[in-house]
Order: C-alpha cells, then sequence, then structure tokens
C-alpha cells in the first residue's frame, strides 16, 4: 500500500491566474442549462450567423465581461466566449451564432434571447441574455480558482517532472463506485483553472505504484499550492556474473511484491523502475536459468539492485509444479 502525504501551502490572490494559457473545457457551474451540448474547439473569433441577411441597424450590441468572483476585476484573457440560441435545432443541439477569445468581448447580434457560455481553462459558467436594440453590457461570475500540484521525495528532493503526472477527479463518486475523471495527466507545477469546489487529486510518480491519492479545496479567486510527498525510490535491476560486474543482456524481469503478488516485468540488460517503500523480490530469467533476490526499497534512496547468477541465487523453474 502506497504511503505519503499531501502538504498545502496557504492560497494566494488569483492574479496569476491571468497570466496562464487557456484551455477549452465544458462548463461546470450553470451545465443544466446547456446539458448534453457538445461544445466545437475555436481557432478564432467566429462572427455572428444567420439563415437570412441583417442590415448593421437590425443588431443590438452586447458587451460580455467574467470575473472569478462576484468582487474581482474583469478577467483580461484567456476566456472562450460562446454564444447559443435557447431553443435546440433538428439534431438537438443548441445552434452555435457567435464566439471568441480573449477578455472583455464585444457582440453584435439581432435582439432577442442567448445563452452565453465562458470557460476559463476548466472553469466555466452559464448564463442567459436578453440583446436589445440598446447597447448593455452582462457579466458572468465564473467562482473559480486555480489549482497548482508538485511533488517531491523524502527530505524534499525533486522528483524528475518526466516521471510525475498529476490526474483530478470529481470528489463524488457515481453510482458505480468511480469518479469522474476532469483531467488526466496534469504537469507538475502547471496552474489548472477550476470552480471553486473540492476535487480528488492522484498523483503517480513512475508508472507501478507509487500512488498517493487526497482531496484539495479550491477556492475562489485564489491560487491553491500543494505538494506531495512520495515515499517511493527510482531502481535499476542487472543481472551479473559478479558482484559490480557487466549486466547480462536478453534478461526478463519481474517483481513481486511482499506476500508474492506479481506487480511489474520487464525486458532487457538492464530493469528501471519507481517502487514504494517496503519488502520485495525481484526474479531474474536468462536462458533456461532463474534467479532471484529480496530487496528492500528504502523512501527517497534511488539504487542498483545487482542479482548475481550463481547457484546460490538460482532457483528450480519447476518448483512449485504439480
Amino acid at each position: 500500500m502506497s504511503r505519503g502525504c499531501f502538504r498545502f501551502f496557504a492560497p494566494i490572490l488569483g492574479a496569476a491566474l491571468f497570466a496562464m494559457p487557456s484551455s477549452v473545457a465544458f462548463a461546470q457551474d450553470g451545465a443544466s442549462a446547456i446539458e448534453g451540448l457538445s461544445l466545437p474547439g475555436i481557432s478564432s473569433f467566429a462572427a455572428p450567423r444567420d439563415d437570412e441577411s441583417l442590415a448593421t441597424s437590425a443588431l443590438g450590441e452586447i458587451t460580455l465581461t467574467a470575473q472569478l468572483t462576484d468582487k474581482g476585476g474583469d478577467i483580461g484573457r484567456g476566456l472562450v466566449w460562446r454564444v447559443f440560441r435557447p431553443e435546440a435545432g433538428p439534431d438537438g443541439k443548441l445552434p452555435l451564432v457567435a464566439s471568441a477569445q480573449g477578455g472583455t468581448s464585444m457582440f453584435q447580434l439581432p435582439p432577442g434571447s442567448y445563452l452565453v457560455h465562458a470557460s476559463y481553462g476548466r472553469a466555466g459558467a452559464t448564463k442567459r441574455i436578453t440583446v436589445g436594440k440598446e447597447g448593455k453590457r452582462e457579466s458572468l461570475v465564473l467562482d473559480a480558482g486555480g489549482l497548482k500540484l508538485d511533488a517531491v521525495l523524502s527530505g524534499g528532493v525533486r522528483i524528475p517532472p518526466a516521471k510525475l503526472k498529476f490526474s483530478i477527479y470529481e470528489a463524488d463518486e457515481g453510482s458505480d463506485g468511480e469518479r469522474a475523471l476532469i483531467i488526466p495527466d496534469v504537469e507538475p507545477n502547471s496552474v489548472v483553472r477550476l470552480n471553486s469546489g473540492t476535487y480528488h487529486v492522484v498523483s503517480t510518480y513512475g508508472a507501478v505504484n507509487a500512488v498517493i491519492r487526497s482531496d484539495i479545496r479550491v477556492e475562489a479567486g485564489k491560487l491553491t499550492e500543494a505538494t506531495v510527498e512520495h515515499r517511493a525510490a527510482d531502481l535499476t535491476f542487472k543481472l551479473v556474473r559478479e558482484a559490480g560486474g557487466e549486466a547480462i543482456a536478453d534478461t526478463s524481469w519481474s517483481v513481486l511484491t511482499e506476500s508474492g503478488d506479481p506487480l511489474r516485468e520487464a525486458v532487457g540488460a538492464f530493469a528501471s523502475m519507481v517502487l514504494s517503500e517496503g519488502d520485495y523480490t525481484i526474479i531474474a530469467k536468462n536462458r533456461d536459468r532463474i534467479y532471484q533476490r529480496d530487496f528492500t526499497v528504502v523512501a527517497g534512496r534511488n539504487q542498483d539492485v545487482e542479482v548475481v547468477a550463481s547457484e546460490a541465487a538460482a532457483i528450480d523453474p519447476n518448483e512449485g509444479a504439480d
């Protein structure tokens, strides 16, 4: 069983969120208004469109702004705006009539009722608006903040970013006992914009069993930083004819837990993997000979583990067979 803990830093004001690149996402707030809607990606401003030609004088002007909190300033960039007709089309979807990227945006639309959706990273909000002949301004409060994740080894040793990833899930389990995945493969020290609330975060170091889970609260208008401490180590295995010798090629490897359950397999002269602290058995097979060694993983202590191809380490390949 993996062990570890999260250390939380005091949330800071989310002004730094404005400088981060945007990521298009579905709405988490107000989703009921556009339930089942497939939101297409956009690469540039899409002007309002209709089936009929319209004179400019027949259009109303509306300016849309968004804030992280009801008392926050306008978000200057990183927003994705989409404006929909409120009635579903023949395909059952709400027709997209206009879209834009950036911060505060102005649209010229035929007078009428619309649904506007603003997304900011993985945070979003939806609001019904009415466009008239007179210009007006509408504001959406996203109720969003940022989450920044990192991980270290025991003693504060940094983990290579290439061997570390985070996944963010809904906090509550569904009827099937599983949590809905919100964002996979989040890079360490990147800021993820989310609606305020509690999220279930999974930190994975390597690709075997160094996994730590924790629930983290994101507050609107603030950047929450959390660092996980993995109690694990990076190990490299090699089969040698004598201690300190050259690794023998064409070797297959199998790592077993203390209880004898298979955990990981690999092939090659060297086998590298990250394992959580604990006791294990490594089995090396070369040609028709099988060798094994018991070893212990100490948190934060990366090491090479040699299996000596000697009679003392050899095991009968038929051992345990009927």
